[in-house]
């Protein structure tokens, strides 16, 4: 196994628009819709409506936003995908547009045939239980439990095989030796409740997507899956104190266009996108979701991002035999 030896390329910096744009030829003059793959409530529907409030501003027209989830993001895109390619419609999606490429699922590559306006967030994993558990209260004491309970302990998700989850709990199993039984949700709110109500036993989220059940005290987090140690999160142990050589997998959330859309349409947009994502509500909005700093890509360091990223899961799916 080589998993380890991977590494996520995030160290590019954005050299951004820092002119207004004129409007090309009147596009927008009437609303946009943004498909969102997933359920309301999650990450990708919180970004989403928290960055079209000052997107309209920008554009002048309304933003509907449609939630089409299923398929771990598949049955959205269908709906993108049959969409005219006029820039009035735009998909939001996270790191399973590079996995579902990576793995076969979807044919149309997320570098080529549609393409970043921006990645507005990068976000880190993190493991969680709830606080009144009584076999375990650490990641150490998960790990031994496990080992001794073979799939006795159930643990939340998002898709299907393959996505980043299902690759960071891969190698995790590998890395502490045990077997955790993986118990797949479509709609967020399904699997945050299913920890909390006590149907499963353990979570693997990004915290911006549960900072509510954090902040109520229903949702513990025992390890930090993220290079260096978040200072949201210093009271946590971080995964490189289990497993040094281990190199965490992060969440991209990007904002898509058809590549055959008109270039100064997609110009435009990622102008519109970047504004709408340095105003101050945005920005109050990504400080409390706790993420990545210096998240931002603009179209072309997206564009680099993500087919370096295509490259490392296609390596790891065809260490961990998810592919051939």
């Amino acid at each position: 196994m080589h998993v380890f030896s991977m590494a996520i390329v995030l160290s590019l910096t954005f050299a951004g628009n820092a002119f207004a744009m004129e409007k090309p030829n009147g596009f927008p003059n009437r609303p946009i819709t943004i498909i969102v793959p997933y359920g309301p409530g999650g990450g990708s529907d919180q970004v989403t409506r928290a960055i079209s409030t000052p997107l309209e501003k920008v554009i002048g027209v309304p933003i509907k936003i449609v939630n089409v989830p299923g398929g771990a993001g598949t049955s959205g895109f269908a709906d993108f995908w049959d969409a005219p390619s006029d820039g009035y419609t735009l998909f939001e999606i996270t790191s399973d547009a590079i996995t579902h490429y990576a793995a076969g699922v979807l044919k149309q590559n997320p570098t080529k045939d549609y393409l970043p306006l921006c990645i507005a967030q990068v976000a880190y994993f993190q493991i969680y239980i709830r606080p009144d558990e009584k076999r375990f209260q650490d990641w150490k004491g998960l790990v031994e439990y496990a080992k001794k309970n073979p799939k006795a302990l159930t643990i939340a998700l998002s898709g299907q095989e393959g996505n980043i989850e299902n690759v960071i709990l891969e190698i995790l199993d590998q890395s502490a030796g045990m077997a955790l039984t993986r118990v797949s949700f479509h709609k967020p709110a399904e699997r945050y409740g299913a920890l909390v109500g006590g149907h499963v036993d353990v979570l693997i989220e990004s915290p911006g997507d549960v900072h509510a059940f954090l902040e109520s005290g229903d949702m513990k987090p025992i390890l930090n899956i993220v290079d260096g140690q978040p200072p949201a999160f210093a009271h946590v142990p971080n995964i490189k104190e289990f497993y040094p050589d281990y190199v965490p997998l992060y969440l991209f959330r990007t904002f898509y266009i058809k590549a055959d859309a008109p270039s100064d349409r997609m110009k435009y947009l990622e102008w519109a996108f970047h504004e709408a994502w340095k105003t101050d509500s945005f920005q109050k909005f990504n400080k409390e979701q706790r993420l990545m700093e210096n998240s931002y890509r603009g179209t072309e360091d997206a564009i680099k991002v993500i087919g370096a990223n295509i490259k490392v899961y296609q390596k790891v799916y065809k260490e961990l035999g998810l592919v051939k």
